[in-house]
């Protein structure tokens, strides 16, 4: 297979909040990843585990108490190094479009949907005159399920799920390169999730744009993703094709394993135990107190290999069964 061009690539990016008294939070630690052009990469894991820092690492949103490491190339762009006034004026909505994780606080509370959809074509289209603006803000809408009846509605009078939409369609309008879905299900009904995916992944399928969804909709994750990431306390502990993860031989971490036998169509299991404080993490595997493989060599730090950081991965045989 032709491997295809990354539209964002990343290699080792650490990201550590400096808490008072000296104590340090290791949020992200050592993330490698590519999305390529046309590709969707899903990141998954438990709640607290980093995904959405990594996001807002990518878009220069840190709070001031952050330190990010490494690298992540955007094109010729080295997102961790640009300075606000490129991120404001370049990165954010034309190079990467996001749709938030809370869409209701990233709404501009005193214009309605209408008003900012117009004013977001306009500033990342060349689309021009009253009307074609307004006719192109529609179909943005459109493309999100967001109903006519609701654009000249404030953000306040939105539901979750219409909120959701709503930001949705304004990542959506400026066509950038990297598109990148911070849980873009949440609050939505399983039909609007189906429809709501599958735009996204039309994004993606024009070939020049990659499409990166943080989500812990493992059935949205299916559906729509090309690769699955999975996140552990900070760390990606595999890194494999979709297919294999959620078909045959599945996948290898014992913690990958573990979330797809807590969906109530496979085993209903869940993970015992609870993920570890990411100010407290121990010196070797982070997983090892709640994994069932766990032996002494437990306690030094896997390195990854062949997309993935585990001593005791599963193997195909173990998968038979």
């Amino acid at each position: 297979m032709t491997a295809r061009t990354p539209v964002l690539s990343v290699r080792g990016l650490s990201v550590r909040f400096l808490m008072p008294g000296g104590r340090r939070i290791a949020a992200v630690t050592d993330a490698h990843f590519d999305v390529a052009a046309g590709e969707c990469l899903a990141l998954i894991g438990e709640s607290g585990c980093g995904k959405s820092v990594l996001a807002s690492a990518l878009l220069g949103l840190l709070p001031a108490n952050a330190q990010a490491a490494g690298q992540a190339r955007l094109g010729d762009l080295d997102l961790l190094a640009a300075d606000e006034r490129t991120l404001a004026r370049t990165v954010r909505g034309r190079l990467i479009g996001l749709i938030p994780q809370s869409p209701a606080a990233h709404l501009t509370p005193v214009r309605t949907v209408r008003s900012q959809l117009e004013e977001t074509v306009s500033a990342l289209t060349g689309v021009r005159g009253r009307a074609a603006v307004r006719s192109a803000a529609e179909a943005a809408a459109e493309r999100a399920a967001f109903p006519a009846g609701h654009l000249d509605r404030h953000p306040h009078e939105l539901s979750g799920g219409l909120a959701q939409r709503a930001a949705t369609a304004l990542a959506l309008v400026g066509d950038a390169p990297l598109l990148l879905a911070d849980e873009p299900t949440t609050g939505l009904d399983r039909d609007l999730v189906d429809h709501t995916v599958d735009e996204l992944r039309r994004h993606a399928d024009t070939g020049h744009r990659g499409l990166l969804v943080i989500t812990h909709d493992l059935a949205a994750a299916e559906r729509i993703a090309d690769r699955v990431a999975v996140m552990y306390a900070g760390r990606i502990v595999e890194l494999v094709e979709a297919k294999a993860f959620f078909d045959a031989p599945g996948p290898r971490h014992p913690y990958s394993r573990g979330l797809l036998q807590a969906l109530p169509h496979r085993a209903f299991t869940p993970i015992p135990g609870m993920p570890p404080e990411l100010g407290n993490l121990p010196d070797g595997c982070a997983f090892a107190p709640r994994c069932e493989r766990a032996t002494h060599a437990c306690t030094a730090l896997p390195q990854q290999a062949d997309g993935i950081a585990c001593h005791h991965p599963h193997v195909p045989e173990d998968l038979r069964a």
